[in-house]
């Protein structure tokens, strides 16, 4: 493990005003879009003629393509640069979007939905590995969970406008709002000067492959942490829906119970970045997973609309509180002299983990018991919370204040002596 990255390199505050501009807002309204047009996937898709299940699977394309670019994503941001890519990015999303818009048969509107998830893993690495490059590293886990804060505002917000569009129009409406926001990101990106930073180094050009095999330690160990974390959040999405619908209750009831959740979730990303900075990353990472596996553990158990409320604000507080974990984990791991390849790999465990996590659901409904898949979640969530006790502290000289003394450092992560040296007995 490096320590070269473990010292801050630069002076001043969280970010500039022109990083905020350059960074956060283009993340927001890209975010917006993609939220408005996630819910109305489906329903375009019945409206071009598609059964329930074609619809169902047109819906999951998007998350299908973020997965199968999240390599060639990290290949790209680490050939062009990571504020090129965003823009490569934003531009491949536009005429996906357009292309969503104006499809007339679903095997059109499929391939279009599969590009807008490959350019999204795209936006989203790239963002990752610009905000790392020009945040010093006394105040990384806050701008990761602001980062990740901000995009859970915009998924938050975007399906409120797509419905209001799409009331006042018809279901393309929404596509055609995400474009606006989308090109809104376009100008923004391009008018916003390019930031320097602390770790605004040039990128050596290396295969996705060839890093991965030579961080293969990391990626086998810490990165199987990150598989677990995905699966406990991927299926976060899901059971609170479909136990609502085993008790009954009322679309617009879960639906509420769905987006009390989410009002936590959002609300709690600045506290949990200020505790990774000052506490290091394991006072958020194990709580989290814990808080997590407790209320997957506990839903089981719920009989009523207020137990099943009780326990999606558990879930939405466990999820908020871990904003921008593996992000900050992942950035506080990558060499950075080829951060955007490593990134490519890291994310790929991350959503493939979120992509399976409702996969276990699923395969406990399918064999008769939907607690039995909920309760195997829970299971998960105790053990990315061990595998993350166990494997941050090796990778990580942030993971707790008593790595960072044993890395020579003070507790809040700033060195120990003005020159840099271990602090004495």
């Amino acid at each position: 493990m490096s320590h070269d990255d473990a010292r801050p390199t630069a002076r001043g505050g969280f970010l500039s005003r022109t990083a905020v501009l350059g960074v956060y807002l283009p993340a927001l309204v890209f975010e917006l879009g993609i939220g408005a047009v996630v819910p109305v996937v489906a329903v375009r898709a019945v409206e071009l003629g598609a059964d329930l299940a074609t619809a169902g699977v047109l819906a999951a394309l998007l998350g299908v393509g973020q997965l199968l670019a999240d390599l060639p994503a990290g290949a790209l941001a680490a050939r062009i640069g990571d504020r090129a890519a965003m823009l490569v990015a934003s531009a491949v999303s536009v005429v996906a979007l357009v292309g969503c818009a104006l499809a007339d048969r679903v095997a059109l509107l499929a391939v279009a939905v599969l590009a807008l998830g490959a350019a999204n893993a795209v936006f989203l690495l790239a963002r990752q590995s610009y905000v790392t490059g020009i945040t010093p590293v006394l105040y990384r886990a806050r701008a990761l969970s602001t980062l990740g804060g901000v995009g859970r505002i915009g998924v938050f917000l975007g399906p409120f406008l797509g419905a209001a569009v799409v009331h006042l129009t018809a279901t393309p409406a929404a596509f055609w709002l995400a474009v606006a926001t989308t090109a809104l990101a376009v100008v923004v990106l391009v008018a916003v000067p390019d930031v320097e930073g602390p770790e605004r180094v040039r990128g050596a050009r290396a295969s996705v492959l060839a890093v991965a095999r030579d961080h293969r330690h990391v990626l086998v160990t810490l990165g199987g942490a990150v598989l677990l974390v995905g699966a406990v959040r991927g299926a976060r999405q899901q059971v609170v829906p479909l136990w609502g619908e085993h008790l009954g209750l009322a679309p617009a009831t879960t639906s509420l119970l769905f987006g009390v959740a989410g009002a936590l979730d959002v609300l709690l990303f600045y506290p949990a970045g200020r505790v990774m900075d000052r506490r290091g990353r394991l006072a958020v990472a194990v709580p989290s997973m814990l808080l997590m596996a407790a209320a997957m553990l506990v839903l089981p158990t719920t009989t009523t609309a207020g137990g099943l409320a009780a326990v999606a604000m558990l879930l939405g507080a466990g999820n908020g509180v871990s904003s921008g974990l593996l992000m900050t984990l992942g950035s506080d791991v990558a060499p950075p002299d080829r951060r955007s390849a490593f990134l490519g790999v890291w994310r790929l465990l991350q959503d493939s983990g979120v992509a399976a996590g409702p996969l276990v659901v699923s395969a406990g409904a399918a064999l008769g018991s939907l607690a039995a898949g909920v309760l195997a979640t829970g299971a998960i969530g105790v053990a990315a919370a061990g595998a993350l006790a166990r494997t941050v502290p090796r990778w990580s000289v942030h993971a707790s204040r008593r790595t960072r003394v044993a890395a020579g450092l003070r507790p809040d992560g700033r060195p120990a002596a003005p020159d840099g040296s271990a602090p004495g007995p």
